[in-house]
């Protein structure tokens, strides 16, 4: 392995985590601009934009043919996630959690979880078992966004006194104008594709360097790293 591959590879690293943020931020100023709940942007919007380094990396090995990487990726972020992220989160200050979490989302995960298991017991996810899923997200977002809006106005409608003052001094979009928001999401779109082409191409040339399969590299060192917005 020579030295230009883990270059590549560490500012992949850094180019992902670096355009999720950017991809996060703007878009989560946007939602707030609109109204959208705290709750809701952070179970659609935050959470999208913290896997996209997942989505860009699994999207490219699956177009160069190293479905391993691609699996690999979603299965040891997911792990790592919940292992990791959530029990150091935990650790560090205990985390109050949502009713809704525990009565939806939580229960969701586990059952996406073993919806994909079973779609895997064949060898094999084709195109009829993305559809599946992908169809899950969509409705999965539809729904998320119907509940949030729903105990917004509750909480709206016990406070709407201060909601009212709130409102009228709030600053439009974190503060930030519409074509900034929007640049950043350009911005991080864009990092996302270059860090993800680098991370996969030096992964790939990692594995065979070390003599591991890029399954093992895509549980371990490319979940950890698309994971790194997330922690």
């Amino acid at each position: 392995m020579d030295i230009l591959t883990l270059v590549l590879f560490l500012l992949g690293l850094v180019f992902l985590v670096v355009g999720a943020e950017a991809l996060v931020k703007g878009a989560s100023r946007l939602a707030e601009a609109v109204g959208v709940s705290s709750l809701v942007i952070g179970l659609t919007v935050v959470s999208f934009g913290t896997s996209a380094p997942e989505l860009a990396v699994s999207l490219n090995a699956a177009f160069e043919g190293s479905a391993d990487i691609a699996l690999g990726n979603i299965v040891g972020s997911n792990i790592f996630n919940v292992l990791f992220i959530l029990g150091l989160s935990a650790v560090i200050v205990p985390l109050v959690v949502h009713q809704q979490l525990v009565r939806f989302d939580v229960p969701l995960m586990i059952g996406v979880s073993l919806l994909t298991w079973l779609l895997a017991l064949d060898g094999m996810l084709g195109r009829l078992d993305g559809i599946i899923l992908f169809a899950g997200i969509i409705a999965y977002t539809w729904i998320t966004v119907i509940l949030g809006r729903r105990t917004q106005a509750k909480e709206a409608a016990l406070t709407l006194p201060a909601a009212t003052d709130a409102a009228a001094t709030a600053p439009v979009a974190g503060g930030k104008s519409l074509p900034y928001n929007l640049g950043m999401i350009a911005v991080g779109l864009v990092l996302l594709i270059l860090g993800s082409n680098w991370l996969v191409d030096g992964a790939v040339q990692m594995a065979t360097a070390l003599g591991l399969s890029p399954l093992v590299i895509g549980l371990t060192i490319v979940a950890a790293g698309t994971s790194l917005p997330e922690v």
